[in-house]
């Protein structure tokens, strides 16, 4: 079991092409012996982005904080908090922080998405 404050968890610099201004807390994770899934917590700064990328998996998302926009199999969809995302496998996309606030948002993912982001 784990029950921690989010905050205890280190937030680590999203350091791949494309991405900016954005950090990532592997909340539960295969350290915390989840064998299927994986919960992160994306913190992104004003302007801040992941990298446009594409994977055979989906994301289910929860909007914490802030607004954004969604670049998803060329749309641009905008998003705030208390929203829910469903990116489907294969799909290429992007989150991006909109407004002067910042952007946080919960992504599970299965736990073969843990190598890529």
């Amino acid at each position: 079991m784990k029950h921690v404050p989010y905050e205890e968890v280190p937030a680590v610099q999203v350091d791949v092409p494309g991405a900016s201004k954005c950090v990532v807390r592997w909340l539960i994770s295969n350290d915390d012996g989840a064998p299927n899934f994986y919960m992160r917590r994306f913190e992104l700064s004003p302007g801040g982005m992941t990298p446009l990328h594409t994977h055979p998996w989906e994301h289910e998302v929860y909007v914490l904080e802030g607004q954004g926009t969604l670049h998803c199999a060329g749309l641009e969809e905008p998003f705030q908090a208390g929203e829910v995302i469903f990116v489907p496998p294969d799909d290429e996309h992007q989150f991006r922080a909109g407004g002067d606030r910042g952007l946080a948002f919960l992504c599970v993912i299965p736990k073969a998405g843990k190598q890529v982001l």
